[in-house]
């Protein structure tokens, strides 16, 4: 949202600028202010936030400040720079076992080194804009990865919980286990039952008073309930410990073998980078179930959360603090608290500051058991019943099994390796596992092919194939979604050696529809069998096949002349007859019994690229639909000689008795360019006179202290866009002052409203007001709303 540009005097001492018409006005400074909501959001989330700190620096064996200052720098850096305005950052449970093997392997400081190269590393793939390439990873090796480094917590906090040190490895806390269960602390072992308790009891407090105290976080709860008992009871039992600032340990060079600080440097750069984009995607999806957070709160910029991200790792790493990734549970608990901008994520990385200088004597009052207690608990969450739900669902619990069993065994990047590895071959098995059937009913042969039909499957197609007698009638039906090359020559030779013997061949899909044309599909680099895209069909000199030629098309392809360009339309027009028309006879004839009843008149550009059904979703009979050059509104006695649109407009109001009537603008409008770029003087062409209808749209724009359209919470790209906007808001102008569109808003029997279509981003906006400012505001694309309990990363 802008506000006004103030007006200001004159001053005859400054020489006068000059500026373009038509361009845009000047942007206003912008000015920080806090929303209530954000502040309140901030609280609760740094109030998770500094339990946990501390309690993933004890487990990593990393100082316990180190905790606070990745905190810090994941809330003021991230919280600034990213671009997932409601993901709160900072250390991790994630990267616990990866940064503990890098501290027992090059030492505290040489630790910090690698998190700045991480950190360089992730905003270097920020600026090449591969943010989306890590969300090919499998969900199966993330979620496996995950589940593996929660059990890793989960053994060694177990040894604090009973009073001891853990071990080095798995194994060895495993082997010490029995050991140490003997030998147990019972002050250690009592606070870490009281603080578990307390974790999972205070969420489940029942009635109004329980509603209220569940505001309170239940990590800060635990672990004041514990302190507060050790502290009053006297117990002695190590409790935690932040020495001086002033002998706080900062980045040195790490030492070792190139290759092994390398392979640390991916490490990080790998699970901070994927955890942090997967849980930026999963906070857009909470933020699609908030409707009053459209048009208020983008969708994340993943090449920018990246940026973000490795900026905090740099600053982090380069003060003596841990990793830094997008957390899962305080991004949850941003949203659900309320937070409606980045602000919030900021607000909490100052208190995390403010609680790091002046509450160290509260903090060490914390027993280290009571943390060890809730890292323990997080550990055990990582491992995910809806994760390992969710792969048994998809078949890919091979894929999270080793993956896990990795991580616990050999490592971080040796687990995902394995899963990796393993994720490769269960694709390629179902790629080559294709079930090929023949049988013979009532003298039709019938060949079945279930799966993707590929190189793999060549030889059993052919051998099966090869069973039908000559001259018999054959149906093959292919269930898959894929053919290549060298099943589709396969099929093809087999086609049409049949045929020349005399049988005959009905090549069907899954549906039971043909897949091959009547048509030369050298013409048309489209297969029947693929989903509908915008596509170019290009000619070539040697067509592809000739599954299906027409005689006519064989002798096009002999002679190697081309048809004429008409010969589109009529393949088209082929192609709708075959295909189309079959499934929408019924509904047109109703439509041609019943007359037209059209809910909507949807006024929009000539422009090719909108296609209204499709943007829509709609189909015949729902819109009646107007366009022309500009989605132009001419106001009442301004036609000069054109009445079509006037006319369109009444009969669609009195006649068709339509609801509602929406203006919709594109990104990229030819008319709003030639606009622009037009001349006050010269010939009066016939788009000249037409564009005129635009200009008060061009005034509207350049006028002074007038609102200016904004698209989803940003100014627009540039003047065409502006203008592409603001002609939507002035045609809806237009349309009130036809006098049957103003009989019917006044009789409350018809709605207007504003569109926009972005076509490079396939995205709609809704234009909404919002402090006196038009805002277009993004249309949601998510059916579902994910829960906490489903964000990808539990912590």
């Amino acid at each position: 949202m802008s506000a006004c540009v103030p007006t200001r005097a004159a001053d005859p001492t400054r020489p006068a600028q000059s500026h373009q018409p038509h361009s845009p006005p000047p942007t206003p400074p912008r000015r920080f202010r806090v929303a209530g909501a954000d502040l309140s959001a901030s609280i609760a989330v740094f109030l998770i936030a500094l339990p946990l700190s501390l309690g993933i620096a004890l487990a990593t064996g990393a100082p316990l400040q180190a905790g606070l200052v990745a905190a810090a720098a994941g809330g003021l850096i991230v919280g600034r720079l990213g671009g997932s305005p409601l993901q709160v950052s900072g250390p991790a449970a994630g990267l616990t076992l990866v940064t503990a093997e890098l501290i027992q392997r090059y030492g505290w400081r040489a630790t910090c080194a690698i998190t700045v190269l991480a950190g360089v590393a992730q905003m270097g793939l920020g600026c090449l804009r591969v943010a989306r390439t890590a969300l090919a990873v499998s969900p199966a090796i993330v979620h496996g990865m995950l589940a593996g480094i929660g059990v890793t917590i989960a053994v060694a906090q177990l040894h604090i919980v009973l009073g001891g040190v853990p071990e080095s490895s798995v194994l060895d806390n495993l082997i010490a286990l029995p050991d140490q269960v003997a030998a147990m602390h019972s002050a250690a072992v009592s606070m870490s039952v009281l603080t578990l308790v307390l974790l999972f009891a205070w969420p489940r407090l029942p009635g109004r008073t329980g509603q209220l105290l569940r505001r309170v976080p239940a990590a800060l709860i635990a672990v004041a309930g514990a302190t507060l008992t050790a502290t009053l009871t006297g117990l002695k039992l190590p409790r935690v410990e932040l020495p001086s600032w002033r002998s706080h340990a900062l980045a040195g060079l790490p030492e070792g073998p190139v290759l092994g600080v390398v392979a640390a440097v991916l490490t990080v750069t790998l699970v901070c980078s994927v955890q942090s984009l997967l849980g930026a995607v999963a906070v857009d999806k909470l933020v699609s179930g908030r409707p009053e957070l459209q048009g208020r709160v983008g969708r994340s910029r993943l090449d920018r959360e990246l940026l973000g991200q490795g900026a905090a790792n740099v600053v982090s790493g380069a003060l003596g603090g841990l990793p830094v990734a997008g957390v899962a549970v305080r991004s949850s608990a941003n949203v659900q608290a309320g937070a409606v901008s980045r602000n919030s994520t900021i607000l909490h990385g100052v208190f995390v500051v403010i609680a790091a200088l002046l509450m160290v004597p509260i903090l060490e009052l914390i027993p280290l058991a009571s943390l060890a207690a809730l890292v323990m608990a997080v550990g055990i969450q990582m491992v995910s019943l809806l994760h390992i739900r969710t792969v048994t669902r998809h078949r890919e619990v091979l894929v999270y099994v080793v993956t896990t069993l990795g991580v616990v065994f050999l490592g971080v990047l040796e687990g995902v390796a394995l899963g990796v590895a393993v994720a490769v071959g269960v694709a390629l098995h179902r790629l080559g596992r294709t079930r090929i059937t023949h049988d013979e009913k009532e003298g039709v042969h019938h060949v079945h092919v279930r799966g993707q039909l590929t190189f793999l499957a060549v030889p059993r197609l052919s051998r099966t194939l090869h069973l039908v007698p000559r001259g018999a009638d054959v149906v093959v039906r292919l269930d898959g979604s894929f053919m290549d090359h060298a099943a589709y020559e396969a099929l093809q030779d087999w086609q049409t050696t049949h045929v020349a013997q005399g049988g005959t061949v009905d090549l069907g899909g899954r549906t039971g529809t043909r897949i091959a044309e009547p048509v030369n599909s050298g013409h048309c680099r489209c297969r029947p069998w693929t989903p509908w895209r915008n596509h170019q069909c290009d000619t070539a000199t040697e067509p592809e096949s000739t599954l299906s030629m027409t005689p006519s098309d064989r002798q096009e392809e002999e002679t190697g002349e081309a048809r004429p360009s008409g010969h589109q339309l009529a393949r088209g027009i082929s192609a709708f007859q075959r295909n189309t028309a079959p499934l929408v006879r019924d509904e047109l004839a109703r439509l041609a019994r019943e007359g037209q009843q059209p809910s909507q008149l949807f006024l929009t550009c000539a422009d090719s690229r909108l296609v209204t059904s499709m943007i829509t979703s709609s189909g015949p009979g729902d819109l009646f639909v107007v366009r022309n050059v500009g989605n132009l509104v001419p106001l009442p006695g301004k036609e000069s000689g054109d009445d079509s649109v006037a006319a369109a407009i009444e009969y669609a109001v009195d006649v068709l008795n339509v609801r509602s009537i929406t203006v919709c603008g594109h990104s990229g409008c030819g008319a709003m360019q030639a606009l622009l770029a037009s001349e006050p003087k010269g010939a009066l062409t016939p788009l000249k006179r037409w564009l005129r209808h635009g200009r008060p749209s061009l005034d509207r724009m350049a006028a002074d202290g007038g609102p200016r359209a904004r698209i989803a919470g940003r100014p627009p790209a540039d003047s065409v866009e502006q203008l592409c906007l603001t002609n939507v808001v002035q045609q809806l102008e237009h349309l009130r002052a036809h006098e049957s569109v103003a009989r019917a808003l006044k009789a409350g029997v018809l709605e207007l409203q504003g569109m926009y279509f972005h076509v490079g981003e396939a995205q709609a906006y809704l234009l909404t007001e919002a402090d006196g400012a038009e805002l277009f505001a993004h249309v949601g694309a998510f059916d579902h709303v994910v829960t906490a309990e489903e964000m990808p990363h539990p912590v």
